[in-house]
């Protein structure tokens, strides 16, 4: 619908903008001077979980991933809350101290924010960070040959839905908090490092569109197409078990309607892995592409950091479909 909108409004012409709302991409950058320029990010949501000071954390660390998987560095942030007037205020003090808690992780200055009064708790930061204008990573750079990786794991959509159903096992709970708690902090550092430069062509965060909604992205913004290794995506341990359950968000069915159409799935494809694709991630992995040639360098380090991530596809010249799952 944002989409929808926006492309009807006219558009201002900044040379200084080197990504804008018009490249369906992470973050905004702004260019300031010859070795320096803006990253610039929004989010904000209703809590995935039931802990404030847990849901503060996911909350930041979400904000934060944008800005990373730019390749950009966290600088400063403000506070978005929507809070009800008869809430227990000592719930909203846990929610910005578990958010404080990440921004201090990732060295970012929270400098201030706003609140307004809502009936549903509403909370996340817009994110400001650096770049050097021409070490930018976007959606766009994924070439034929590159290797996809992929961090982190799939199912913390499914397993949010469980716990909002107050179906969720104690141990759902924890795997999808590990996972949604976790920066993409030491990923994105690696990634940018001066060896991988030039090796690593795109990068994203896989968030609210799930992972095809995502790669789909990359796709269209680079003119290629993607195969993805089924059994090569790792997936949260209950996530196949909460999709078997019915535990399933409205946001994975608006995935699936909108961007079913340029995937195609092989028989031998579970359906429960089918969904899990289209799984709206919260504070979710980094989709890479990187050449093939470095690929299993940058694997080594990623994991040698022990950050989870796998090879688990390929970018291909243009073909039909634009995404295929086998």
């Amino acid at each position: 619908m944002l989409d929808a909108v926006l492309g009807r409004l006219a558009r201002q012409h900044d040379p200084n903008v080197l990504v804008g709302f018009d490249k369906a991409d992470d973050a905004g950058v702004y260019k300031i001077s010859a070795g320096l320029a803006l990253v610039q990010t929004v989010d904000f949501f209703t809590p995935v979980v039931d802990d404030p000071y847990t849901f503060g954390q996911i909350a930041a660390v979400n904000s934060l991933s944008d800005v990373y998987a730019m390749g950009g560095k966290p600088l400063s942030a403000l506070a978005l809350v929507c809070f009800p007037e008869k809430e227990d205020p000592e719930i909203l003090e846990r929610i910005l101290a578990g958010g404080l808690s990440k921004m201090v992780e990732a060295g970012c200055t929270v400098v201030g924010g706003h609140s307004v009064r809502d009936e549903e708790i509403k909370f996340g930061y817009a994110v400001t960070g650096t770049i050097h204008p021409d070490r930018v990573l976007t959606n766009a750079g994924a070439k034929p040959g590159d290797a996809l990786i992929f961090t982190k794991a799939l199912g913390t959509g499914v397993i949010s839905t469980a716990i909002k159903k107050g179906k969720a096992k104690q141990r759902w709970i924890d795997e999808a908090t590990r996972s949604m708690t976790t920066l993409n902090k030491t990923a994105a550092e690696i990634v940018t490092q001066e060896k991988f430069r030039g090796a690593v062509h795109a990068m994203t965060d896989v968030t609210g569109f799930g992972l095809i909604g995502h790669a789909r992205e990359v796709a269209l913004a680079s003119g290629v197409s993607l195969k993805i290794d089924a059994a090569a995506v790792e997936v949260l341990d209950n996530a196949s078990e909460c999709v078997l359950e019915g535990f399933i968000p409205g946001g994975l069915k608006s995935n699936e309607e909108f961007a079913m159409g340029c995937v195609e799935f092989a028989e031998r494809v579970p359906q429960q892995m089918r969904r899990l694709m289209f799984d709206p991630q919260t504070a979710g992995g980094l989709l890479i592409a990187v050449r093939s040639d470095d690929a299993n360098a940058l694997l080594a380090e990623l994991r040698a950091a022990k950050v989870g991530a796998t090879r688990m596809g390929e970018v291909v010249a243009k073909t039909k479909p634009l995404i295929s799952v086998a």
